[in-house]
């Protein structure tokens, strides 16, 4: 009879032990990994771009012409790549950040110049910078990111014959204007993630004197030929990759 009384009393508390470890482990919550956006991180990019150009002749040698020509329009369009590297700072759902971005680009296009027959106008973007700081918000490892700041634009142009595509005068330039952006960034492994950007840059209107390559007449080679007044926006499609460096990618 103590045998069975034993027995039973030993049942019992393995039952009672096991029904608290279920209760207690019914009791814990689900935990979940957390994205943090915080910390630096580099990257590369890839897309495309278009820049939309309108030009004007404003001096032909030292005459000058009053009011301006107008030359015409064109859109240089082409491809893109490179990279980025930035820093981000999360606070709740709110994301701050500095970014700098430099890429490689060929945007190329061309018109029929208005003002001079038989001749056509080119342009040339073969890179651009973007510096820019971010705010956003996210919901876990998904960002979505608006960006404003300063650019930088690598132009070259060119005028040149139609029939026999000899250059007449060209130019080049670095001019800085202003940009603005957004995104949206997907958190798609520890210190990875991927996204989609657009950004617009405002490059203003500046007059851009031209020079012969050779003489023509009237101007010695590597003479000014003239000055045309040029306005520029640039509008850029990109898919972004970024490798963060923070240690605190995901939290538990």
């Amino acid at each position: 009879m103590k045998e069975v009384l034993l027995c039973t009393v030993a049942l019992f508390a393995q039952t009672a032990s096991v029904s608290a470890a279920d209760l207690v482990a019914k009791a814990l919550p689900m935990v979940t990994p957390i994205y943090d956006w915080s910390g630096c991180y580099t990257g590369i990019n890839g897309g495309f771009g278009s820049a939309h150009q309108c030009w004007h002749v404003v001096n032909v040698g030292d005459l000058v012409v009053a009011p301006p020509l107008v030359m015409g329009c064109h859109s240089s369009t082409g491809g893109t790549a490179c990279g980025q590297i930035g820093y981000r700072w999360q606070i709740a759902n709110s994301v701050f950040g500095l970014e700098a971005e430099g890429n490689w680009a060929d945007f190329k296009g061309s018109n029929a110049n208005l003002a001079f027959a038989g001749v056509q106008d080119e342009s040339r973007i073969d890179g651009f910078g973007l510096f820019t700081g971010q705010v956003g918000y996210t919901k876990n490892n998904v960002l979505f990111c608006t960006k404003g700041g300063a650019a930088g634009v690598r132009d070259k142009y060119r005028v040149f014959d139609l029939a026999t595509r000899l250059t007449i005068d060209n130019g080049s330039e670095t001019l800085w204007g202003s940009a603005v952006g957004a995104g949206l960034e997907l958190g798609c492994a520890p210190n990875w993630s991927v996204g989609i950007e657009y950004d617009h840059v405002f490059m203003g209107r500046r007059d851009m004197d031209f020079f012969c390559p050779t003489a023509l007449v009237g101007v010695s080679a590597g003479g000014r030929a003239g000055t045309a007044r040029i306005s520029q926006d640039v509008d850029i499609g990109l898919v972004r990759a970024n490798y963060s460096r923070s240690d605190a990618v995901a939290k538990y």
